[in-house]
C-alpha cells in the first residue's frame, strides 16, 4: 500500500472542503460540496462547462471565499486565509491563462517564487550583500536547477519566459509551482495548448512530484484521455454538486456521469 493509499484509508485528507456553498446574487455556483484530496494522490476534478469546477478551485486556492462551509489544510481551518498565506503553507496553483513573468528568465521565474523566505537581516543585508544572503541565493539557484531538470526545461533556463511556446511556458509554470516543495498542487487546465509529447511529459512530471514529494495534486482538465490515464481518483461536478467520485474505471462506467458529461 502506498503512502497515499494509507492516508486515504485512514480518513486523513490533506486538503478538504466541507459543505462549501458559493452564491453569486441569486445563482448558486456550488451547493454544499464535500471534497478531499490525500497526500501522494492525483485527483481529477471533471464535469461539463458551468459545473462549478473553477469556483471550487478558487475556494481551495483562496481566490474566493465560500458563502458557507469550511476548507481545511491538514486539519487546520483555512477558509478565510488569503491566497498568499496558503501559498506559503504549500498550497500552490496554476491558472488556465499563462502567468509567467515574461520579462524574467526561466530560471529567475523559479528563484523569485522562493524570495519570500528571505535570508535574514532585512534591507541592510541586501545593501551590503551579507553572507547569509549569498548563501540563500546559492541554495535557491541550486534548487531551481534541480526542478528545471526535473521538468525537462534546463536547456531554456536563461531564455526570457515571455518568448516561450505555450507548452514550454506551461512547464515553467509547473516548475515555479513546485520549486518550493508544495503540499498541495492545484493545476487548472494544464494541458491546454500542449502537443502530444508535451502532454506526456507533463503527466510524467505531475505523477513523479506526487509520488516522490508526497504532494497532493488536484487537476481540472477536459482532456479525458489525460485524466483517465494519470489520475488515481476522479470527482465529478455537475450544476454545482458532486455527482460521483471514484477510480477512473468506476467513473467511466457510472451511468449518471455518462448522462451528464461523458455521454
Amino acid at each position: 500500500m502506498s503512502d497515499g493509499d494509507e492516508e486515504q484509508s485512514s480518513g486523513r485528507p490533506l486538503l478538504s472542503a466541507r459543505g462549501v456553498t458559493v452564491t453569486f446574487g441569486g445563482v448558486t455556483a456550488l451547493g454544499g460540496v464535500d471534497f478531499d484530496v490525500f497526500r501522494g494522490e492525483v485527483c481529477g476534478l471533471i464535469g461539463p462547462n458551468g459545473a462549478g469546477k473553477t469556483t471550487l478551485f478558487d475556494v481551495l486556492g483562496g481566490q474566493h471565499f465560500p458563502t458557507s462551509g469550511t476548507v481545511r489544510l491538514d486539519g487546520q481551518d483555512i477558509t478565510n486565509r488569503s491566497p498568499t498565506w496558503r501559498a506559503r503553507q504549500g498550497v500552490r496553483r496554476t491558472f488556465q491563462r499563462q502567468q509567467t513573468f515574461g520579462w524574467l528568465s526561466v530560471e529567475d521565474n523559479l528563484v523569485v517564487s522562493m524570495e519570500w523566505q528571505h535570508g535574514g537581516g532585512g534591507l541592510l543585508a541586501d545593501l551590503v550583500n551579507f553572507p547569509t544572503r549569498r548563501r540563500f541565493e546559492r541554495q535557491r539557484r541550486e534548487r531551481a536547477a534541480e526542478v528545471l531538470d526535473l521538468c525537462g526545461i534546463a536547456d531554456i533556463a536563461s531564455l526570457p519566459a515571455g518568448k516561450l511556446s505555450i507548452g514550454r511556458a506551461r512547464m515553467v509554470e509547473m516548475a515555479r509551482a513546485i520549486v518550493d516543495r508544495p503540499q498541495v498542487l492545484l493545476l487548472d487546465e494544464p494541458t491546454s495548448g500542449l502537443e502530444t509529447t508535451e502532454v506526456e511529459r507533463f503527466g510524467e512530471t505531475m505523477r513523479r512530484i506526487s509520488s516522490e514529494q508526497k504532494c497532493a495534486v488536484v487537476v481540472v482538465e477536459h482532456d479525458m484521455q489525460f485524466v483517465m490515464g494519470q489520475c488515481d481518483r476522479l470527482v465529478v461536478l455537475n450544476l454545482g454538486s458532486v455527482i460521483a467520485a471514484g477510480s477512473p474505471e468506476e467513473i467511466r462506467n457510472d451511468p449518471e456521469v455518462s448522462a451528464a458529461y461523458l455521454g
